[in-house]
């Protein structure tokens, strides 16, 4: 009952409210915003949300925050700023009217690249935006109040003796009434000109749009009735109301998708001839007689949407041209009638490929800006993507750790190209993109390889692919434990059925399968490794005795020895030992300890201790070497031996339960992490006394 009564205490909108004509030039004069046209409607939405900066591969990136989902419905985008920049630039371009609202906005990708997802995006954001007050919108409501002269009745089209009012299905602005009696010369001065003169504001209010042909004959019709006097129409004929804009029920939001050829004709788009009334009004040229029910004309104030843009008939192709140059379409039996909308298409490389050699099309290539929506390049863009859609909290199976990576990881791998530098892998490669440095790299690099490969992302294999194996590895778990092994091999076994991938593209995704699993093979080995340690503060105490050398080293001075107290020379022999675990080779070992002295400067500056984890190479270096030293307490081949003393019991024990504890282990997958694990150093092992041996 307390929620029942929180519902109906709500404050109600108003949707339903009917506004004089005075009254919204009120509204104007206070907001002129409300009189905005789609693009700068929908570039005013995507920016309330807020932006953010950020650098990247030496270029300055912008976050917008509207793209990271506010709905909640699934649809963030990830990985794509700098397409989702080109897309903003471009609108923000329309909004100025500085030439590319006259275009047609075309998303093009690989399938599964986002591209529907963040028009559907903007459609919910059109459809919150314009229940906003700072969204609001209004549309013409043409009324008569019952016993109204028949004739009045009839020139606004009531078919019915009950009704009192009819809403333009075109939902235009009532302004454009003030420029119909303008540019017809009923009146001698612009009222707009005299409205904006007491308008405070930067902005300034324009007419986008000459009234749909239904409004026209209304109030031609009318304005014969009254004799001339248009102002007896404005103050008993017209009304306004607050438009809410809707996908669902074709408000101000437009879709076509292409169909069979027999079962799609441009009606779809500009509406047909109502026979039923044409018989009623006498002509088929009557607006009265015609239905606004095209997609266009449903769109009109918000987004027009072609799914598959190049898919479609030439001939609605043809009827882009138009739309999109001029702002207005052609209908059946009438007259042009002018469409304030955006107008996006998304289509795939191939269709775009062939509408470039189409000659006969160079027109609409012409009136199309391309706006590229590429695969993701980043690791941890990817990860988020599998992450959205296979949260532990919505998933019955226990996610073992490194799963999703490995998945997001072989994705990646497909979408890139292998690098050009010498020296470097693939590897190598996305793991700069990942903003991770490297010894031999640093991130500046990232914008060379970029321009090595600009079409990076259009080719590999599609997160659609990725999503479906993820599910059948959930399926067959059995509510257990879905881990790296189980998805790897959904993942190279669908790969023999994959029809949407050429030969060449299969090869090469097998080849960054491999690549994956030997990436995994050391992920988990490093991490057993340490939960074999599980002592941070031994790691700890050997980096502050690496430390306290390498100090002494760089300033020519001696260490004191904390056992005999006596000055001794830096311990050459330890700090190799340490640096010999990550690859720093005799002639660069100067450089690498110069390198972690100015990382220790820098953080004093900033009030912060240099602690192990400060720099992870290091950190990597220490735990090696104290995994060496002290892996003879446990023989590591012993995680697959069937028969164990009770004193390696406890110690496997312990170490899984550290697995569970520390990074997320169940006891099943924990389990199964050693037992391979303990496998990769029995081959390890016996490789190592082969080769003694030999």
């Amino acid at each position: 009952m307390e929620l029942l009564q929180k519902i109906r205490n709500m404050d109600t909108k108003d949707k339903f409210k009917l506004l004089t004509f005075d009254q919204y030039l009120g509204v104007i004069l206070k907001n002129p915003e409300v009189t905005r046209n789609s693009f700068q409607r929908l570039h005013d939405m995507v920016m309330s949300y807020g932006q953010s900066e950020y650098s990247r591969y030496g270029k300055k990136h912008v976050h917008y925050n509207f793209f990271d989902d506010p709905f909640s419905v699934g649809k963030a985008i990830f990985g794509l700023d700098w397409s989702i920049m080109t897309f903003m630039n471009v609108l923000k371009s329309a909004a100025l009217g500085y030439g590319q609202e006259k275009r047609i906005l075309l998303l093009v990708g690989p399938v599964g690249s986002s591209k529907s997802s963040m028009v559907d995006l903007l459609k919910l954001g059109l459809e919150d935006y314009s229940k906003r007050d700072e969204g609001r919108l209004y549309g013409t409501v043409w009324y008569a109040e019952k016993g109204t002269n028949d004739v009045v009745r009839r020139s606004l089209g009531f078919l019915n003796e009950f009704d009192e009012e009819v809403e333009c299905e075109m939902h235009c602005d009532p302004i454009n009434l003030l420029r119909l009696i303008y540019e017809e010369g009923i009146v001698s001065d612009d009222p707009l000109r005299e409205l904006n003169k007491n308008i405070h504001s930067d902005y300034r209010v324009r007419s986008w749009c000459y009234p749909c042909p239904k409004c026209d004959d209304s109030f031609s019709r009318l304005l014969k009735h009254y004799r001339g006097n248009w102002q007896e129409i404005i103050r008993n004929h017209v009304r306004v109301r607050r438009i809410i804009i809707s996908d669902k029920r074709r408000v101000c939001i437009g879709t076509l998708q292409p169909k069979h050829e027999k079962d799609q004709d441009a009606t779809e788009l500009t509406g047909d001839v109502n026979y039923r009334a044409v018989a009623e009004y006498g002509r088929e040229s009557d607006p009265r007689a015609f239905n606004f029910e095209g997609e266009f004309q449903k769109a009109n104030r918000g987004i027009m949407e072609f799914i598959e843009g190049l898919k479609l008939d030439v001939a609605f192709l043809y009827d882009l041209l138009e739309a999109s140059q001029a702002h207005r379409i052609k209908a059946r039996k009438l007259g042009h009638m002018d469409i304030d909308e955006v107008i996006i298409a998304h289509t795939n490389p191939p269709d775009l490929k062939k509408l470039e050699k189409n000659e006969l099309m160079l027109a609409l290539k012409d009136r199309t800006t391309q706006i590229p929506v590429p695969y993701v390049i980043r690791l941890e863009d990817e990860k988020k993507i599998y992450e959205r859609d296979y949260r532990q909290e919505t998933i019955k199976s226990h996610i073992a750790p490194h799963t999703i990576e490995v998945a997001a990881m072989w994705s990646v791998l497909t979408h890139i190209e292998p690098p050009k530098e010498a020296g470097m892998d693939i590897v190598q490669k996305m793991k700069l993109y990942n903003g991770q440095e490297l010894e031999n790299w640093s991130l500046e690099v990232c914008k060379k390889l970029r321009e090595e490969h600009p079409d990076e992302g259009f080719t590999g294999i599609s997160p659609r692919y990725i999503q479906d194996k993820f599910s059948n590895a959930v399926i067959n778990s059995e509510h257990r434990c879905v881990n790296p092994f189980t998805l790897m091999y959904e993942l190279r076994d669908g790969l023999k059925l994959h029809s949407s991938i050429s030969t060449t593209e299969r090869e090469k995704c097998m080849e960054m399968l491999g690549v994956v699993e030997r990436e995994f093979d050391e992920m988990i080995r490093e991490e057993v490794q340490e939960a074999i340690l599980g002592d941070e503060q031994a790691i700890q105490k050997l980096c502050a005795n690496y430390i306290d050398n390498v100090k002494a080293f760089t300033r020519g001075e001696k260490v004191t020895n904390r056992f005999t107290g006596k000055d001794d020379e830096p311990d050459e022999r330890l700090m190799r030992s340490v640096e010999e675990k990550v690859d720093i080779t005799e002639n660069k070992k100067d450089d690498w300890r110069r390198e972690i002295m100015n990382h220790i400067g820098a953080l004093a500056m900033e009030g912060e201790k240099f602690r192990a984890e400060s720099n992870e190479k290091l950190h990597k270096a220490l735990r090696r070497k104290l995994f060496e030293d002290q892996k003879d307490t446990m023989k590591l081949s012993s995680l697959v031996e069937t028969v164990k003393d009770e004193d390696t019991e406890r110690k496997i024990n312990e170490v899984k339960n550290r697995l569970i504890k520390t990074y997320g282990y169940c006891d099943e997958c924990a389990t199964g992490v050693l037992t391979y694990v303990g496998g990769l150093f029995a081959r390890q092992e016996e490789e190592h006394r082969r080769l003694s041996t030999y």
